[in-house]
């Protein structure tokens, strides 16, 4: 059975319209015009066991939405979901005990206090046994190296401290699912790699279902083969990041390194990127890559050239411009 099945999910915001100006707002006492805004758009996936799925989009696109949805927070406007057979919105509690979620802009922990004492109140909430939670509680504490910070307060820890102490109150009773929403949002480079390795641990030996949403493409090309691309509240792409780079590369860059300083036009082999004295980047279309390579091996003085893909980010930059 999949851990997450998701069928034609909708979810339609409606607002009212208001307009500036006296007389508009006398206007509006009357009447107002009423938009209705569809974030989610009848998606359907599923989610196996155990498999960490990159769930991506532009701002707007509808990821969080979702996410909220999954996790029984807001309602939708129609379809189906099925998280561990349960469905999210009627917010049972054995479903409640089985899901954890992360925002990377939303915290959990309480500002003012330690995190020992909001993990005391989760321990509390999800009805732990002493024994499971001490035992968990170590665990994390020691993958995540945050001994030293567990009895400071919230608001004193950077960012990347907070983060994962985010992590650890999320998993403290060991969710079969885990919502991801912008784990690393903020962080600099090593703070990143550590959450990284840390999801990527711990899936691995607890088998943890996680959908994750992320800016940051690094997190996505670490952690999943598989990814969802949202736009606009609709599934645009839904298989693996390779075929979506295999299928959607339509350039290759030539990174060239000269032996002597070139002054000489480079545009009758490509769109330029780069030009130095002594190196050049070239666009140039995939079909194209090794006969041009080829000639400017003859004509030009070539020390050593590389032809190279775009990043993922330029490839799913792409698609949504195409969607």
């Amino acid at each position: 059975m999949n851990s997450i099945s998701v069928q034609d999910l909708t979810k339609v915001f409606v607002r009212q319209k208001k307009l500036p100006g006296l007389v508009n707002s006398i206007k509006g006492l009357f009447y107002r015009e009423t938009i209705r805004k569809a974030a989610v758009d009848h998606i359907s996936f599923d989610i196996e066991p155990g498999h960490i799925v990159g769930f991506l989009g532009p701002n707007g696109a509808g990821k969080t939405t979702t996410l909220k949805m999954l996790a029984g927070i807001l309602y939708p406007t129609s379809g189906k979901v099925s998280i561990l057979g349960f469905t999210p919105w009627e917010r049972k509690e054995e479903f409640k005990k089985n899901i954890g979620m992360v925002m990377g802009q939303k915290q959990q922990l309480v500002w003012d206090l330690p995190a020992m004492d909001s993990f005391e109140l989760f321990r509390e909430i999800y009805e732990i046994p002493t024994a499971n939670y001490k035992k968990q509680l170590d665990r994390l504490v020691t993958l995540l190296d945050v001994e030293d910070i567990l009895n400071i307060q919230v608001r004193q820890l950077s960012l990347g401290q907070r983060m994962k102490l985010e992590i650890i109150a999320a998993l403290l009773h060991r969710p079969s699912v885990l919502f991801l929403d912008e784990p690393t949002i903020g962080l600099d480079i090593v703070a990143q790699k550590n959450i990284r390795d840390f999801i990527k641990s711990y899936n691995a030996e607890e088998k943890t279902t996680i959908l994750l949403t992320s800016h940051y493409m690094q997190d996505v090309k670490e952690l999943c083969e598989r990814i969802i691309v949202v736009n606009h509240g609709q599934i645009v792409y839904d298989d693996k990041l390779s075929k979506l780079i295999a299928d959607h590369l339509q350039f290759k860059i030539l990174d060239i390194v000269f032996s002597e300083p070139y002054k000489g036009a480079l545009e009758k082999y490509g769109q330029i990127i780069e030009c130095l004295d002594l190196s050049a980047k070239i666009l140039v279309k995939c079909d194209e890559a090794v006969p041009i390579t080829t000639r400017i091996l003859n004509e030009l003085p070539i020390e050593d050239i590389n032809i190279a893909e775009p990043e993922a980010e330029e490839v799913i930059r792409e698609l949504f411009k195409n969607a």
